[in-house]
């Protein structure tokens, strides 16, 4: 069974910093697009970050670009999230995803290749 979890999030003042990851189980991130998603309630869910399986090759929203860092640890079977000089704006629920198709690549950070999501885990920035 195929599993992605979120951990990491929490409350932060504008201008700190979250750590957030993304464990998989049941499946081989490694060889795996992987992307990082956030939604605001009443609001659609948004792309914010996707990492290729292959060349590793990284892709962000504008709103993130150069705040934020997605990167792999294939040994543990993770990718995170790092999130710089967060905003107020930068608050919402934080998603993983991962699409099944073997060695694929990311579509920017278009959501509709994934196919295994996590549970989403709550980032609050406020000071």
């Amino acid at each position: 069974q195929v599993q992605l979890v979120e951990s990491g999030g929490g409350l932060v003042k504008p201008g700190g910093s979250l750590r957030l990851s993304c464990q998989g189980s049941g499946f081989t991130l490694e060889y795996y697009p992987v992307g990082w998603f956030r939604q605001v309630p009443g609001k659609e869910r948004e792309g914010v970050a996707c990492i290729n399986p292959t060349d590793g090759n990284t892709y962000y929203s504008d709103s993130v670009k150069g705040r934020f860092t997605v990167s792999r640890d294939n040994a543990k079977n993770t990718v995170s999230l790092q999130m710089n000089s967060l905003k107020p704006e930068d608050a919402a629920i934080y998603f993983c995803a991962a699409d099944d198709a073997f060695h694929s690549r990311c579509h920017g950070i278009e959501q509709f290749a994934m196919d295994y999501w996590g549970k989403g885990i709550l980032v609050t920035v406020s000071g």
